[in-house]
């Protein structure tokens, strides 16, 4: 044997140890699950690997998790047979935490232990849940067709470091010590254990095995003789995949624990569907729609999508390729029979059952979120969690944009609340006599898209409008043009066309003040030349003065703050400067003489819309100079 090394936890670790040190778990017996999945898991990529290298079970292919305790000891042990673990994966799986959003995630703590308890879950961290009971861990493991000396020792107390050694270990696989702590020593008992096996991983596909003493001949009650039994590992659970068995066999609790198995979460699912396919392809699917997102949802290039089988033959974590990437939150697992058994992610690419079964996958993922849209309560806690991804849809899936855009939710002006709750339909459903289109804003924020002087002409009329104001929701409606049959009308850009909303004395009317404020307009464009696009009277406003309109040909504001946000290179939006001829302020600078005077309120006047519209100006100490200046002259 070498000596021990002694290393460092990853900083990110020695935070987790120490709130599983405290126990933030209420249930504490979760840590067997934990470490009966991640056997199981080992025991699945041993298989799998074992396609095209035998060798690697060395003799033996019979797979199986076992548990044994040492009462007197306190201690619980957790071995398997599977793939086992070389020294620099030892090293990588338990000395750091291989998860984006770390900091995030510690940042959000709160110091209340069942919320905190639920954020760890939902970061998943299945192996370092053995330290919830345990004060000490000793791993020992190695890899599968390595050799008998090539096996390695991890010991850890939680205080921050590791110890690594090199061990002789003469069967493959890893072996999880749990040296309990004192008022955790319930954990070391037969009966105790074994419950726990059965209620959590009862669906496990391999055998469980708990050790049988050996029994002698016994007296029956008839006076019959009962042989003696020699002492064996016996399964405790049913060893047959979940997936595999009819569904009215299956409780809601197994389903249940499964999505926690194939997830790593702690919290229920919001839903599953299981379903088996037969006929042009055969293939058994099982997805679940979490109740949390994960912490690295937003990143799209980390690793998602369905867990693959062949044929009940673990193939791969993450097959992405069955999943599209805005409904890259779906859990679950995928058992197909027409796929190779040593398929690879580069053949799942181009392979066509892989594309028919992707398309099924995702009508099925649809309806089933369109099924869960039904219950108002179980539908705010999915969108509030995965809303801005399905956002992602319309622009990624044009062959589902219909469904994707039922299944969306808005604020709107119906009522005065932030939270995203209208449909679309239900828009469809409000909209009065005449009206055949919707209409929508974008904006930095609830509050200023909810203010802004682009609604007022609309509010006026009683028209409803979605307010919108993700950063996602630009790109998002520049591919969701129409619903319906109707098309999406921005009211912040190009002309605002009311059609049937205006009757004909509107219209005549509007054209009589477009005439009659000819002579305004040009005065106004002489003032701020190239500094707009154009400039024309509005029929959108009716209590502000003016307002900044997005071209038809422009890109908007905000949809220039999302490219500048991504570093892509922008086109500069001038934007039209649109004036109320009927407001006061207007009305005054039409009859004002002073050209100097007139240009520094129009100055003043392109500010606040450009405040207004873009949330920010290039050159505010100017705006406020000139301001004062003004308010300085009226003060006289």
């Amino acid at each position: 044997m070498s000596q021990p090394e002694v290393h460092g936890f990853q900083t990110e670790v020695k935070q987790l140890l120490q709130l599983m040190i405290h126990s933030l778990y209420s249930n504490k017996e979760i840590f067997m699950r934990e470490l009966v999945s991640n056997a199981a898991d080992a025991a699945d990529k041993l298989r799998y690997k074992a396609l095209s290298d035998d060798s690697l079970y060395q003799g033996d292919g019979s797979l199986r998790v076992r548990i044994s305790h040492d009462k007197d000891a306190g201690t619980v042990t957790i071995s398997d047979n599977g793939i086992g673990m070389s020294r620099d994966e030892v090293i990588e799986n338990l000395g750091t935490i291989a998860k984006s959003g770390t900091a995030e995630f510690f940042s959000n703590l709160s110091g209340d232990a069942a919320k905190d308890s639920q954020l760890i879950g939902q970061f998943g961290v299945g192996f370092y849940s053995a330290f919830i009971v345990a004060d000490k861990v000793t791993v020992r493991t190695r890899a599968a067709g390595a050799a008998a000396d090539q096996g390695v020792e991890w010991v850890s107390e939680g205080e921050g470091s590791f110890t690594l050694e090199d061990i002789t270990k003469e069967e493959r696989g890893t072996e999880i010590t749990l040296h309990l702590r004192e008022d955790e020593k319930e954990f070391a008992d037969d009966w105790r254990l074994r419950s726990i096996v059965t209620k959590y991983s009862d669906h496990i596909s391999i055998p469980v095995e708990f050790y049988k003493e050996a029994t002698e001949e016994q007296d029956g009650p008839d006076g019959e003789k009962i042989p003696a039994t020699p002492a064996s590992w016996e399964a405790v659970n049913k060893a047959e995949a979940l997936w595999t068995r009819s569904k009215s066999e299956i409780s809601d609790d197994e389903y249940k624990e499964f999505y926690k198995h194939v997830s790593h979460d702690f919290a229920d699912p919001l839903k599953w569907s299981h379903n088996r396919v037969e006929g042009k392809h055969e293939y058994t699917s099982l997805l679940y729609i979490p109740s949390k997102a994960p912490w690295d949802m937003f990143n799209r290039e980390h690793k998602h999508g369905l867990k693959l089988y062949v044929q009940r033959v673990f193939i791969m974590d993450d097959a992405e390729v069955f999943m599209p990437n805005y409904l890259r939150f779906m859990k679950g697992l995928l058992d197909s029979n027409d796929l190779p058994l040593n398929v690879s992610r580069e053949i799942l690419q181009d392979n066509k059952v892989t594309q028919a079964m992707r398309t099924a996958l995702t009508k099925r993922s649809l309806q089933m979120i369109s099924g869960l849209a039904q219950d108002e309560e179980a539908y705010a806690t999915f969108w509030k969690e995965f809303g801005q991804v399905l956002k992602e849809g319309p622009a990624e899936d044009s062959g589902n944009q219909e469904k994707i855009a039922k299944l969306l939710r808005f604020a709107s002006t119906h009522n005065d609340s932030s939270a995203e709750t209208v449909s679309l339909e239900a828009y469809v459903e409000r909209m009065v006599e005449g009206q055949d289109k919707i209409y929508y804003i974008t904006a930095d924020s609830y509050a200023a898209a909810k203010n802004s002087p682009h609604l007022e002409v609309l509010r006026k009329k009683g028209i409803e409008v979605l307010l919108m104001s993700e950063r996602i929701d630009e790109w998002m409606m520049s591919y969701l043009t129409e619903f319906d049959g109707k098309a999406m009308v921005n009211v912040s850009r190009g002309n605002l066309e009311l059609g049937e909303l205006e009757d004909q004395a509107e219209k005549e009317q509007q054209e009589q003040i477009e005439k009659q404020s000819e002579d305004l307009v040009k005065r106004v464009k002489v003032v701020l030349g190239d500094k707009v696009k154009d400039v024309r009277v509005t029929t959108r406003l009716t209590d502000s003065p003016a307002c900044l309109v997005t071209a038809d040909d422009e890109m908007s504001a905000q949809m220039i703050k999302l490219m500048q946000a991504a570093g892509q290179p922008v086109p500069e939006s001038k934007g039209v400067f649109e004036l109320n001829p009927e407001h006061p302020i207007v009305q005054k600078l039409d009859q004002e003489q002073d050209e100097q005077e007139f240009a520094a309120w129009i100055e003043l006047l392109l500010s606040q819309a450009q405040l207004s519209e873009r949330g920010s100006l290039e050159d505010p100490s100017s705006f406020i100079k000139q301001l004062n200046e003004l308010w300085l002259k009226l003060a006289k």
